[in-house]
């Protein structure tokens, strides 16, 4: 039997290394003017974190809670403006970002004077040029309305990506996210209106029901809009959310595997023929788009700062944020937590892990690999000091045997082949420290 039919391809989707179930409270909390004392600052990319949501989607392990009762968006706001201040005093002078996102949550759950006082802490309380750089900012369609996205417009936003996950009302009810297709279509029209330079557009696959034939559909409707960028994401169901599936002997979790690679590689297929490009497993940009930012795995030796209490932040040798949680009760204790955090305490980092130079080298491999394009050997040695054949022999070996790696190496990058970038989500956890995967086993689901 070959590794890639022994292996499960939907392990866990590596969108960051060490994921949080991996950090542990920082005991004693380090300042964070010590943090960035000697950090190079002058590419940084900055997050500003919202985690309020109209709604909690069934397959949703964000931390995000649902609505913001009485003053509580204001009230959150205000807290993050005493973070702002703080971590900006604390990182210090000759700071520039590179880029900027507002992600949560859903940011456009706020108001259209919140975003706009949203973009001033990030421009005027951190000293971000939201007008000249890369700036992405994550909606949903029932809070995109025209408002909003003129205020987004006018503040210099680049990137608008909407969660769709499916144009047919069925699917989506499916998946616990309440929606109709006229409400999605009509959230486009006032995207498209304002005239932000790249949309992206976020489907699901592997939703119960979904066939080859629905996918297709909401492809195509999807197509017509032009989307700049598109994302498919298989589903996950996980503990503590609110969907769940039913198994029996006609719907085995091998067989849900493998459906949902079937709709992977047909949505892969049409995507291409359509006129777009592979940039990873889920990302798709289309041909001779003009998209401008850094990929998403341009922090590698960037820092990265986080604002708000799911935000996380990296220097070289500590990646930290706030505890972490999914059960609405839990989240809900920790969004108040962080409302109610005086100034002072801004200035200190409470959940983290400490990078050794082994994981700084598997956080690399991990997030560029991944990508369509592969990792650049050469960059790698020259940054290490050793190639990855040196640090990762075994488990390059069996991602070649598993036919994952692409047979041509004469361009001096280690790349994925077609069936490699299929199985990314078991490729991905592969590479993860025996102590990052014990610490991610032992984290109490909360």
């Amino acid at each position: 039997m070959s590794l890639a039919v022994a292996v499960r391809p939907y392990q866990n989707y590596v969108y960051a290394y060490p994921h949080k179930t991996a950090y542990r409270p920082l005991n004693p909390r380090p300042s964070l003017q010590k943090l960035w004392a000697s950090e190079p600052k002058g590419a940084l990319s900055l997050y500003l974190h919202i985690p309020f949501c109209e709604v909690r989607c069934g397959f949703c392990n964000l931390f995000t809670r649902i609505g913001a009762p009485g003053e509580m968006s204001t009230a959150y706001l205000d807290a993050l403006e005493r973070q702002s201040r703080v971590v900006a005093e604390c990182v210090g002078d000759g700071t520039h970002y590179d880029a900027v996102a507002f992600g949560g949550g859903t940011p456009t759950f706020l108001h259209a004077s919140e975003l706009d006082r949203l973009c001033d802490i990030a421009e005027f309380r951190m000293g971000a040029d939201l007008s000249s750089i890369p700036f992405s900012v994550e909606a949903s369609p029932s809070t995109v309305t025209a408002d909003r996205m003129s205020v987004l417009a006018s503040r210099g936003t680049t990137r608008l990506s909407l969660g769709v996950q499916s144009f047919i009302d069925s699917e989506a009810r499916a998946a616990a996210r309440p929606q109709k297709r006229a409400d999605v279509e009509a959230a486009l029209g006032r995207i498209r209106a304002a005239r932000i330079p790249v949309l992206n557009i976020d489907l699901i696959y592997g939703i119960d029901g979904q066939t080859e034939q629905t996918f297709k559909q909401s492809l195509d409707r999807e197509l017509a809009w032009e989307p700049e960028e598109l994302y498919l994401y298989p589903l996950y169901v996980r503990a503590l959310t609110g969907l769940g599936r039913k198994v029996d002997g006609t719907d085995t979790e091998t067989e849900w595997d493998e459906h949902r690679l079937r709709l992977y590689r047909f949505g892969r297929d049409y995507l291409e023929r359509s006129g777009y490009r592979q940039v990873s497993m889920r990302m798709f940009q289309r041909v001779g788009a003009v998209v401008e930012g850094a990929a998403d795995y341009a922090c590698q030796t960037d820092g990265m700062i986080g604002l708000g209490c799911g935000a996380r932040s990296y220097t070289a040798d500590l990646h930290y944020s706030f505890d972490y949680a999914v059960e609405m009760r839990e989240i809900r204790g920790i969004v108040d937590s962080f409302i109610a955090r005086p100034a002072n305490e801004f200035a200190y980092a409470e959940v983290g892990r400490y990078m050794t130079a082994d994981e700084t080298r598997r956080r690399h491999l991990v997030q560029s690999v991944l990508q369509a394009e592969g990792m650049d050997v050469h960059d790698y040695r020259a940054r290490f000091g050793s190639t990855p054949e040196d640090d990762f022999p075994e488990e390059l070996a069996r991602f070649a045997s598993a036919g994952w790696l692409a047979s041509d190496r004469g361009s001096g990058r280690l790349v994925l082949s077609a069936e490699g970038i299929a199985y990314s989500d078991a490729i991905g956890p592969a590479l993860f420290s025996d102590s990052v995967s014990r610490d991610m086993a032992d984290y109490e689901a909360k």
